[in-house]
């Protein structure tokens, strides 16, 4: 390995995962072409890679945040490309980094035409800022984790609804100065679930709403996919609930009966597998497969969002393949406004899939649903898809910052 040659990870090796990273090379030959790549190894072991092949300036340098890569796993100018491409050599997985306590960490580096190496950094990308909490909760049917920023307090309060286990947004929140609570929908088998209770979901409002750090009146709710349709159903039927993001969901209660203090107040909207629609890589396309729910007979599943007294941000992605949120979104807001409500905001992403997460994180255009049992494509231009997550994180912090007001200050959010 040439001691000449530097590949620099700006502004430092160890950074927050949703932050941007510069990655810079100096020493080249001028005009000298080479290959970048990027390893990492996710939480069950599979090993996921990059690459992009580079030309040198006059100088002998490169910098991604100015250079285009010629080809490989993306072209053009990407900064963050060799994270957002980082893939598996197996079809349709899914990047596994849920747990909040350890970094994702990425191995770059530097290689000649030949393929000898030239010079490497790894990268760590924490979830967690310094200061913050992490307290494992378990009490009566909830269960979950607390992320506490540092400082006294008081904090707004955000209920993170994944629909799987995944700590990674509510640990993000918790750097910006929220204190968040992250609460899964499906249990640890998902696949044996045949009915939801609404009380359970309940009780992580009240446990947020009883903490005494919390200074904001009301909590926040962020949601995607399956846990859209319970943030919707918490809104109109529980107290306490002042903001709410909805990602790429449905305007009914999809998929399993809701019941509420032992009453069923929703069926549930159900998908069609005849209507799925299977595709080369073994994934199939869920979009067109759920029920109409406007029909007589499905009716009784679509969520009355309008008794809600919270502000909503609605996000629709138009490549979603797994829901057609921009049809949802569409409807939930003429809803909204035939009842001469106000109390939301919109935006689409034209180009962006189904699996909007915060920013910097490989790029999941398919992957396997645990409920359904089987891969499903997700959606997504990967480039467009990075460029909305970014923009949409930023968006998602001003909602809940400008709807979720403490009584006294602030801790400064970390940053």
């Amino acid at each position: 390995m040439s001691h000449q040659i530097r590949l620099r990870l700006l502004p430092s090796v160890r950074c927050l995962f949703d932050e941007p990273l510069q990655v810079k090379v100096s020493g080249l030959r001028s005009k000298q072409v080479i290959t970048m790549r990027a390893r990492s190894t996710d939480e069950t072991g599979v090993l996921f890679s990059s690459y992009a092949t580079y030309r040198a300036d006059g100088d002998g340098k490169i910098d991604l945040n100015r250079d285009s890569s010629l080809s490989g796993s993306y072209t053009g100018v990407e900064p963050m490309g060799l994270l957002s491409s980082l893939k598996a050599d197996a079809f349709n997985r899914y990047f596994n980094k849920n747990r909040a306590l350890k970094p994702f960490t990425v191995n770059f580096s530097v290689h000649e035409e030949e393929g000898r190496m030239l010079a490497e950094a790894t990268n760590e990308r924490f979830l967690m800022a310094d200061g913050v909490v992490r307290v494992p909760v378990k009490e009566g049917h909830l269960s979950g984790a607390l992320f506490i920023p540092p400082g006294e307090g008081p904090f707004p309060a955000v209920l993170d609804l994944s629909s799987f286990v995944s700590e990674k947004r509510a640990a993000l929140l918790a750097n910006k100065g929220f204190i968040v609570l992250s609460v899964s929908v499906f249990s640890d088998k998902p696949y044996e679930v045949t009915e939801m209770h609404l009380d359970r979901f309940e009780e992580a409002v009240h446990y947020l709403n009883g903490l005494p750090q919390v200074g904001s009146k009301g909590v926040g709710v962020i949601s995607r996919s399956k846990a859209a349709d319970i943030a919707l159903s918490l809104s109109a039927f529980v107290s306490g609930i002042k903001a709410v993001v909805w990602i790429n969901g449905c305007c009914a209660n999809s998929a399993y009966p809701l019941y509420y203090k032992t009453k069923l107040i929703f069926p549930g909207l159900m998908f069609d597998p005849k209507k799925m629609i299977p595709t080369i890589s073994g994934a199939v396309i869920s979009k067109y497969s759920i029920q109409n729910h406007q029909t007589e007979e499905n009716r009784a599943t679509v969520i009355p969002i309008e008794k809600a007294n919270s502000q909503f941000l609605f996000v629709a992605s138009e490549d979603d393949l797994s829901w057609d949120s921009k049809a949802y979104m569409d409807e939930m807001v003429e809803r909204l406004k035939r009842h001469g409500k106000q109390n939301f905001e919109t935006v689409s992403y034209p180009g962006a899939g189904h699996y909007l997460e915060p920013p910097y994180g490989p790029h999941c255009p398919a992957s396997p649903h645990a409920a359904a049992r089987q891969s499903v494509l997700w959606g997504g231009e990967p480039s467009t898809h990075n460029v909305a997550e970014v923009h949409l994180w930023e968006k998602v912090q001003k909602f809940f910052k400008a709807h979720l007001s403490c009584d006294a200050a602030q801790s400064k959010p970390m940053t």
